[in-house]
This record gives C-alpha cells, structure tokens and sequence, in this order.
C-alpha cells in the first residue's frame, strides 16, 4: 500500500509513519499544506492521512476538497486536535472518509486504515495476500507456503507484499524503488536484484511451481504462470 502522510508535527509524523512502514505501507510523509496539495493531487496513493491544520497556507480540509472536486477517490483520514462534533461533521461533509482526534493510540488508526481500504477495495483483505499456495499475514507477517513457514526479514515482507498485491502484473524497477524504497530515483545499485533473489530463494525453493519471475529488460512479475 502506497500512503501519503500530511502532517507537520514531528513526532506525530514519526508515530504514523513508523507504524504504517510496520504494517507493511510504503510511506511518504509531506509536513505542510502546499507541498502535500502538490502530492495528493499528482501521486498515485492507496491512502491519505492528513492533519487538520497545516503550516504552507493550504489547510487539511482544502487539500481533501480539491481531491474531490476533481473526483478523485483515494481514501482519507483526518486527523485532527480538533475535537467537538462540528468539526468533525465539518471534515466528514468536506471529503474525509474517516476523523480521529488527537491523541489517538496507533491500533485505533490502524484499524481506521484497514477498514478504510476494505471499502475502497471490495473483496480485497487488507492483512491477508494469497497468490496461489503462498499467503502473508500483514497482521502477523506470517509468510506460508503450502503448509510450510517462511521467515522473512522486513523489506523482503514489504517486497514480497507489494509483489503479491501486483499479482499477475509486471513491475518495474521504478515501480519497486517506489513502492518497497521510497525512493524517487534509480540509485544505479543492484538492490533490487539482490533483494529479489533472496526473496526468491526463500519463497520457489524447494517448491513448484516458481511464482517469482523476471521479466528480462522490464521487471518482476509474481503468479503462476503456464
């Protein structure tokens, strides 16, 4: 999952997006309202949370109001020390899918979040992946294959994540270095190569069929293929 986090206190920021990148989100994080307008509105996103009140002359409730506007339909969370009802019927009627006030405990938000794609994506499991024999456990990140545990380290879960949420989908190098990296520019390196292979060596051998497969000069592609 692919979340923009719009919020300009530290520590909140930090909370949110720790979390998130524990939950297995690649995460961006933007701390003021005119940068993260420029994002919602240009970015390819599962989730947004944004704060109520932003530095950068672009408040929350404008960010998800021009999102709307131009019928984009990325699920939003608000989150905001704003607490009396109006305000929170405010954020609602501007756009917001979800509102919960400062302080809040990360399991709430979590739950928040995942019930949030759970609409946005029908029929999709937001903790669970299975691609053939093979399941992540996004709650437990419980990697099984058949019958049989797999251990994996925390980038080779957010790869193997992101891979299986493109099942059947080639993805490319840029795609990965987004979407597992959060990184906006190819580094020349051969972590991705190295990462897949360890993957790969974890998640085929010793079983069949292969389900991780590279697709010369373009990327990565995991399914069964015939």
């Amino acid at each position: 999952m692919k979340s923009l986090i719009i919020e300009d206190e530290p520590d909140t920021a930090a909370y949110i997006c720790n979390g998130l990148r524990e939950a297995g989100h690649a995460v961006t994080h933007c701390d003021n309202g005119l940068d993260g307008l420029h994002l919602a509105l240009n970015g390819s996103w599962d989730l947004i949370v944004i704060d109520r009140l932003l530095p950068g002359g672009v408040d929350g409730l404008a960010i998800v109001g021009k999102l709307r506007e131009l019928q984009k339909a990325t699920p939003v969370l608000i989150v905001s020390a704003l607490t009396s009802t109006d305000e929170r019927v405010r954020g609602l009627r501007s756009g917001g899918d979800d509102y919960i006030s400062k302080p809040f405990a990360f399991s709430e938000l979590l739950a928040r979040v995942e019930a949030l794609l759970r609409r946005s994506h029908p029929g999709q499991s937001s903790t669970q992946l299975q691609v053939a024999d093979l399941t992540l456990d996004m709650r437990t990140f419980q990697v099984v294959r058949g019958t049989t545990p797999i251990a994996l380290q925390p980038r080779e879960l957010r790869l193997l994540a992101y891979l299986m949420r493109h099942e059947g989908q080639v993805v490319t190098r840029t795609m990965l270095l987004e979407g597992v990296w959060d990184c906006h520019f190819d580094p020349q390196t051969n972590v991705i190569d190295v990462q897949i292979s360890r993957l790969r060596s974890k998640v085929d051998r010793g079983f069949s069929p292969a389900l991780i497969h590279t697709i010369r000069g373009v990327g990565y592609l995991l399914g069964e293929r015939a």
